[in-house]
């Protein structure tokens, strides 16, 4: 496949080779195995001895498409794709970690990231330490003689805390670790962490990669050494992308550059507007000058992308009127989606986790989660104040009671 200068004609252009029928748009190879010419060719692609398909768990036109676009756009050598991003973030690690080995994490990271963490790793021998996202000497302290990983979100979900990557890669370099970075949030066309000197980048391509709330899929970014290992792990226990996902994902990422640009105007919009808003008590937006990290987000990302995240000054119960208040946003655990999502983290993506695990994240009981969609933004805005001046309804109630208290 030849490639090209700028990220966004790679995406659409990067196709794999045409069949004898010169289709312009890449067919669906939905089948499950490949047939041989003879026994030798048979026999020497089992061996690995030479190119071509055997079976679709191992490897499908449609699945190479994708993996290569994907690739070229992170500035990776390789990669793997998953039929889910927990996929993708569970093969990365089983195919990197032996029983006694140990991971330093960012304390924010996802749900299911955390359950995997401290509930199914630690069966077998596995082991992680936490550190607070912007504790530089606590990721280097807590490296110990059996670390084999640094693994982060940036943009972390929900709390959308920004790690400075070559901080950690100087971390990773010295103590011979590899840094692996979720970077769902940011897509490979806001950020790209190998640039930055991290050596994985790991997508849920369910969200914005698909962009429309179709399907699932996840990928592995990285150099072909790791991925080496991930193919050999990921070959016999199975998490295979199915052909008909990956060419809808492929598919998806020739609009990417279009829609994200869109997502973060949209949303940078709507965190000014919430910042002014007498309902909202903090907004937080990599790309807002209040966010404590913004300096770092501007090296690191193209845009802030399209999470917004803020706390309501009536809580838990003024967040449930919030929510109930909405039309034009969609209540659903999902993101990344052409159409405006919120969120209650701590009832929904997050809910597992105690009270007390989600305060060390950032998760209040009323922080709320926008996913800002590509509608036209003066209909998301009226949506969003039509449901703040709701929630002050509670802010109200509470006041009174305090008064007659």
């Amino acid at each position: 496949m030849k490639t090209f200068k700028n990220a966004e004609t790679q995406a659409i252009r990067l196709q794999y080779q045409r069949t004898d029928n010169n289709e312009h748009s890449v067919p669906l190879y939905l089948t499950s195995s490949y047939v041989f010419e003879d026994a030798e060719d048979m026999r020497s692609q089992f061996a690995e001895e030479k190119e071509g398909h055997v079976y679709s768990r191992y490897a499908n036109p449609n699945v190479e498409e994708l993996i290569h676009k994907l690739a070229a756009l992170e500035g990776a050598e390789s990669g793997w794709a998953t039929a889910t991003g927990m996929a993708a973030v569970f093969s990365f690690f089983g195919a990197i970690l032996n029983s006694g080995d140990h991971i330093v994490s960012s304390r924010s990271v996802f749900g299911s990231t955390h359950k995997l963490f401290t509930e199914i790793f630690p069966k077998w021998g596995i082991e992680t330490t936490y550190v607070d996202f912007d504790d530089y000497l606590g990721f280097a302290n807590a490296v110990e003689s059996n670390t084999k990983i640094i693994y982060v979100e940036t943009p972390s979900n929900p709390a959308l805390d920004i790690i400075d990557l070559e901080k950690l890669a100087e971390i990773a370099e010295a103590k011979d670790l590899i840094l692996a970075v979720d970077n769902c949030f940011a897509t490979p066309y806001l950020q790209q962490p190998l640039k930055h000197r991290a050596h994985v980048s790991i997508h849920s391509a369910t969200k914005y990669i698909d962009g429309q709330g179709r399907t699932l899929g996840g990928a592995i970014l990285a150099s072909e050494k790791i991925i080496d290992k991930v193919k050999a792990f990921a070959r016999h226990s199975g998490p295979a992308i199915s052909p008909f996902n990956a060419w809808t994902l492929s598919k998806s990422l020739e609009t990417l550059h279009v829609r994200m640009d869109r997502h973060c105007d949209n949303a940078i919009a709507i965190a000014k507007r919430l910042e002014n808003h007498t309902a909202v008590e903090v907004v937080k937006y990599p790309f807002l000058p209040s966010h404590p990290h913004f300096e770092i987000a501007k090296k690191q990302m193209k845009s802030g992308g399209g999470i917004v995240t803020f706390q309501l000054k009536s809580g838990l119960k003024g967040g449930k009127t919030f929510l109930d208040a909405l039309n034009l946003f969609s209540l659903t655990a999902n993101l990344g989606d052409v159409r405006s999502i919120a969120t209650h983290p701590a009832s929904t993506t997050h809910s597992k986790l105690t009270p007390e695990q989600r305060a060390e994240v950032g998760i209040s009981d009323g922080l709320v989660r926008l996913s800002i969609g590509l509608e036209h933004v003066e209909d998301i805005w009226e949506d969003l104040e039509n449901a703040l001046d709701a929630s002050l309804s509670e802010v109200s109630v509470s006041n009174e009671y305090l008064v007659k208290s």
